[in-house]
């Protein structure tokens, strides 16, 4: 028998029997568990703490488990067990340790500080976890609170958690597409800039300045749409005026060279993405930046195949970037998956010579 409140005796067994153990998958699970093969013992001998701790969890409706005895044995309850992954098979009775054994390091300090009594309260924090036979990214707002045994002292610890992975990937993608929009509208601007000093250095007249400097924000404009009137499928030759057009003036800066070609439109976005990105920075820093550099853009297909080609020429002298910026990354790897291809840069001293190979099949 085992002292209760206001001297109440209280008979672990009866304790037991009367407990609805059919109130959800981990009450039967707990119930019927050979808990004598672990340092719990029988449920029958447990303490009424134990008993009490264990009622707690399974009424909770948050994910919730806890950790009991000295090798912090654990029990956990139905909204806990998507937490363990395919750990969730081996994970009833075992001790902390083990089952954490990916995460024990990063969160043994504050279990520590639960079962030296005090509990703890976390914000969001990342855990790296190998619950389904992978490392995997994820974070968590939890508490552990020490829990108590019949004679004051602390027992264990009880662990109320919420798994918050996907709204902070979800806050983070979207922090990077505005750092990426950000980036872009930098870009545009400089295109923009560019566009109206040559418009206004090359013009005779007012008048023609600002035709000129109205016909190719115009055009910058059109390119910017595309991706957003593409519909189902777009030629590649629209593709490359509406990219490229704030460059085409009438004369032959930049010569185009290649057959009426289909394209979805994920490949059509993805190759106004390269051809864009190519004309801003040979704007910037290449052929288009001075007055008698060129470029050839050139493709052709074979079956389903698609070769593409920008060369520019009569620019100032090209060098390697130190660093490999987006944009690099954007020509290099990112546009050509869009065409399971490859994609390559080569910094000749002549002018960037940029290849594109890959399918036409989606």
């Amino acid at each position: 028998m085992i002292p209760a409140e206001r001297g109440i005796q209280v008979d672990p067994t009866r304790a037991v029997a009367a407990f609805d153990w059919n109130s959800g998958r981990m009450a039967k699970a707990i119930r019927t568990f050979d808990w004598g093969a672990t340092p719990l013992g029988p449920i029958e001998a447990w303490p009424m703490s134990l008993l009490t701790a264990v009622r707690i969890i399974l009424g909770q409706g948050h994910a919730a488990c806890m950790f009991w005895g000295p090798g912090l044995t654990m029990l956990y309850n139905d909204a806990y067990a998507p937490a363990l992954g395919r750990k969730e098979a081996r994970a009833l009775g075992q001790p902390f340790r083990r089952i954490w054994a990916d995460v024990w390091d990063d969160v043994r300090p504050f279990v520590d500080q639960a079962l030296s009594g005090r509990s703890v309260y976390l914000e969001e924090m990342k855990l790296i976890m190998t619950r389904n036979g992978f490392d995997e990214e994820t974070f968590w707002t939890f508490s552990y609170s020490p829990l108590f045994d019949d004679d004051g002292s602390v027992a264990g610890l009880m662990n109320i958690t919420v798994d918050v992975t996907e709204a902070v990937v979800s806050r983070r993608n979207q922090q990077v597409m505005q750092d990426e929009l950000l980036h872009r509208i930098k870009n545009i601007l400089s295109v923009t800039s560019t566009v109206v000093s040559a418009s206004l250095r090359n013009a005779s007249s007012i008048q023609e300045a600002r035709d000129s400097v109205g016909a190719r924000i115009m055009a910058l404009a059109k390119a910017q749409g595309l991706f957003t009137g593409l519909g189902d499928s777009a030629d590649i030759q629209e593709v490359m005026a509406r990219s490229i057009g704030a460059h085409l003036d009438g004369g032959d800066r930049i010569r185009l060279s290649g057959p009426s070609v289909p394209l979805s439109s994920q490949q059509a976005v993805g190759l106004s993405l390269a051809l864009y990105e190519l004309a801003t920075n040979a704007a910037k820093y290449g052929a288009l930046a001075t007055p008698k550099g060129s470029v050839d853009l050139t493709w052709s297909v074979a079956g389903d195949s698609l070769a593409l080609d920008w060369v520019e020429r009569g620019g100032p002298l090209v060098a390697r970037p130190r660093r490999e910026g987006f944009g690099s990354r954007l020509v290099s790897l990112i546009v050509p998956a869009y065409f399971d291809g490859e994609g390559h840069a080569d910094y000749r001293p002549s002018g960037l010579h940029y290849t594109l190979r890959g399918s036409l099949t989606p």
